[in-house]
């Protein structure tokens, strides 16, 4: 990585990036959503999920869990 330029983005770039997502960050912070899927670290995800996919005939594949 070191003096490879291209792995980083320049200060402009930064700056426009923030200029385009701060709107959108700023819209959700004042309009929260009431019934968002949030679940705990750890956990596979929100129910709703299994529920999304589940209508079409499908199911999400478990991974194990490397223990370090």
């Amino acid at each position: 990585m070191q003096g490879d330029s291209t792995l980083f983005m320049r200060a402009d770039q930064v700056e426009a990036a923030w200029k385009v997502l701060m709107p959108v960050i700023n819209a959700w912070e004042a309009d929260p959503p009431v019934d968002f899927p949030n679940y705990q670290a750890g956990m596979q995800g929100p129910e709703d999920a299994e529920t999304l996919i589940a209508k079409d005939g499908h199911s999400w594949i478990d991974m194990p869990i490397e223990k370090k």
